[in-house]
């Protein structure tokens, strides 16, 4: 694999990446046409009018694709009610059915809708969790096997006229691609591959790809790896953007914007569905502020970047898109080096700081007890600008002041100076252990850069005021590794007078995709009339979640609920969480069905899985330990076997 073919167009100027147009009824996906936006039903199939009902609700709310499950053929038929229903009430969106396990299903519902879904995991194979040593003959068996079996949906679909996406999904690789390329991105591109190949031996290309996974480091390297191997093969199929089980909340909403926005930012992406364990018409809004990020008349703001030198290798000093690695970077105080992301509120704008401000931070502080108590999201510093604290602040807390502000301060006591570029060299007096130096490209020039790197106590604090600062931040990153500069790098962002969604989405795309290239050793979200200081703290402490680079909750791997669900997806998460949610760290998995069962949990820790009306099944990472418990008591025997493996707390 050549690691040096870039997967965009441009790393440091925004391009959208050409994909070849694909038809689906009356609109079309790739090409010129713009990001489409889609949803899945999750209303029971059989029942035409609630679907009917859901889907109207869907499209009104901007919904350009409406996904229904057809887990059997029974259901598979009754979308050709379900269509011909909406084209009786003037609706002509193009209705997708997702496919998993039925190929008689996929065959039938290729006839009478316009896009067909497929998953290469569970098309032709039974997930067994069993590892087998192939040999090469062997697994060519077991592509013929496969080519039987997808074979008469190809050819129905190229005779009619329909759609198909081939979606891999990280949690239901098959045993075969385990077997052979491990729990890896690759083989999530081959799993995709094999069932392509076929098609294109058919003569078939009306093709979607994507690469979906809950975690979203995993799902980003898909999906740049599947770009990747299509341009070495001179491939160029529309991408459907997605994180799945993204979950609900702002916790959904933030992992989604990190995964689909990191992808969105080089420019890739045709279509996309933000998956919430929300009714579905509650994706849209979300999705649609995602996608405007990157419209034509944003996109005019674009401020020019310094290109990559070679531009297709040098972006390799600083990092591999394709396998997660951290930047090295030296320690300084508690910064940088192999210690987790660091936090900086921002408190400078306003007049005065008092001990209840820093409650909004994760600091509360009992007046009766003197004591502060210190919440699992308590930022790690504090910049108050020229605002002087006049009070005692808790051991795990820095400030930071502007540099001038600081020198007055007789005895400082967890207080640093933040000093703007060249103004820390031509300063009288500095911090012995940790001095932040503000930069900007205009800032980083070869002479300011010979002059810092070797200093020992300095953090930099990377900003940028592009209207695109993430392949601006990224330019900079890359101009220290050319330079080999390992001082560590908080990453600054100023969002001002935007509403709070808009600052959620962005903050996580933009933030999210520098660090899930490895890039940053803290963060610092600087909100002016966007939201208030306790979001803009949780949606930091979020991103990192999301990033999987800094654990400070408990993670939920929950499905957004279709046609196959078998219990209430939202109110069991919400039950669910209202006793877990003080496990930090722990990963639970609440899947609507045996679909979206342990493949789909990937690597939860516990599952809670729905086999039957009423009836859940619980695992301990992807082995089944308690099967068809009543539904009414599942949750308290999750509890329970959370307590049997040592991993239960009691709430404080």
């Amino acid at each position: 694999m050549n690691l040096y073919l870039p997967y965009s167009n441009s790393l440091t100027n925004y391009k959208r990446f050409l994909t070849h147009e694909v038809t689906c009824g009356e609109i079309g996906i790739g090409g010129q046409n713009p990001i489409r936006i889609q949803s899945m039903t999750t209303t029971d199939t059989m029942d035409t009018k609630a679907t009917v009902a859901q889907s109207i609700r869907m499209i009104e709310a901007g919904c350009e694709l409406v996904r229904v499950t057809a887990p059997s053929l029974n259901e598979a038929k009754n979308l050709e009610n379900i269509k011909k229903e909406l084209l009786a009430a003037g609706y002509r969106t193009p209705l997708v059915a997702d496919i998993h396990f039925t190929p008689n299903a996929a065959e039938f519902a290729a006839r009478v809708i316009e896009k067909v879904r497929i998953n290469p995991g569970n098309y032709a194979d039974k997930k067994k969790f069993e590892e087998i040593d192939y040999t090469d003959f062997a697994y060519e068996q077991e592509l013929e096997r496969i080519r039987t079996r997808f074979t008469p949906l190809v050819k129905i679909c190229k005779e009619y006229g329909t759609a198909m996406r081939i979606g891999t999904n990280h949690g239901s690789l098959s045993d075969r691609i385990l077997s052979r390329y491990g729990d890896t991105p690759l083989g999530m591109v081959e799993s995709a591959f094999e069932f392509l190949r076929i098609c294109e031996d058919l003569n078939y290309h009306n093709i979607v790809i994507s690469m979906k996974a809950s975690n979203t480091q995993v799902m980003v390297q898909a999906y740049r790896l599947l770009v990747q191997k299509m341009l070495e093969t001179n491939r160029h199929y529309p991408l459907h953007l997605g994180v799945t089980e993204a979950g609900d909340g702002e916790d959904g909403r933030i992992k989604s914007a990190v995964g689909i926005g990191t992808l969105l930012e080089d420019g890739l992406g045709d279509t996309i569905r933000v998956s919430l364990t929300e009714d579905p018409e509650f994706e849209i809004p979300v999705a649609k502020a995602l996608v405007d990020r990157y419209s034509e008349e944003k996109i005019k703001l674009h401020q020019p970047i310094l290109p990559l030198q070679t531009e297709n290798q040098k972006i390799f000093l600083s990092y591999n898109p394709y396998n997660y690695q951290k930047r090295e970077s030296n320690t300084v105080l508690n910064i940088g080096g192999h210690q987790v992301p660091r936090i900086i509120a921002d408190f400078s704008e306003k007049t005065s700081i008092n001990p209840s401000t820093l409650f909004a931070v994760g600091y509360n502080y009992s007046v009766p007890m003197d004591k502060w108590n210190i919440s699992d999201l308590a930022c790690d510093y504090i910049y108050g600008g020229n605002n002087l604290l006049h009070f005692e602040i808790p051991g795990t807390l820095g400030i930071i002041y502007n540099s001038e502000a600081w020198k007055t301060i007789e005895h400082p006591t967890r207080a640093y100076p933040l000093f703007c570029g060249e103004e820390f060299f031509k300063s009288d007096k500095i911090h012995p252990e940790l001095n932040f130096v503000a930069i900007t490209k205009e800032v980083l020039t070869e002479e300011f850069i010979s002059k810092i790197k070797n200093s020992n106590h300095v953090v930099l604090i990377a900003d940028s005021f592009n209207p695109f600062a993430m392949p601006e931040l990224r330019r900079l990153f890359v101009s220290l590794a050319e330079n080999n500069v390992h001082l560590p790098v908080i990453i600054k962002r100023n969002y001002k007078d935007i509403n709070e969604q808009d600052f959620q989405l962005g903050s996580s795309a933009e933030i999210g995709a520098l660090l899930l290239d490895g890039l940053g050793d803290g963060l610092w979200i600087k909100q002016i009339n966007c939201t208030s200081p306790q979001i803009a703290n949780s949606t930091a402490f979020g991103i990192l979640q999301a990033t999987r680079t800094r654990i400070s909750k408990t993670e939920y791997i929950s499905c957004p609920s279709c046609g196959r669900t078998l219990f209430d997806l939202q109110e069991t998460t919400a039950k669910i969480r209202e006793r877990t949610d003080h496990l930090k760290g722990i990963k639970i998995g609440i899947m609507g069905c045996i679909v979206n069962g342990p493949g789909e949990m990937a690597d939860a820790d516990y599952g809670y899985v729905g086999v039957g009306v009423g009836k859940i099944s619980l695992y301990k990472g992807k082995e089944v330990v308690k099967k068809n418990v009543p539904s009414e008591n599942a949750v308290n025997e999750l509890i329970e076997l959370i307590k049997e493996h040592g991993d239960w707390v009691e709430k404080n």
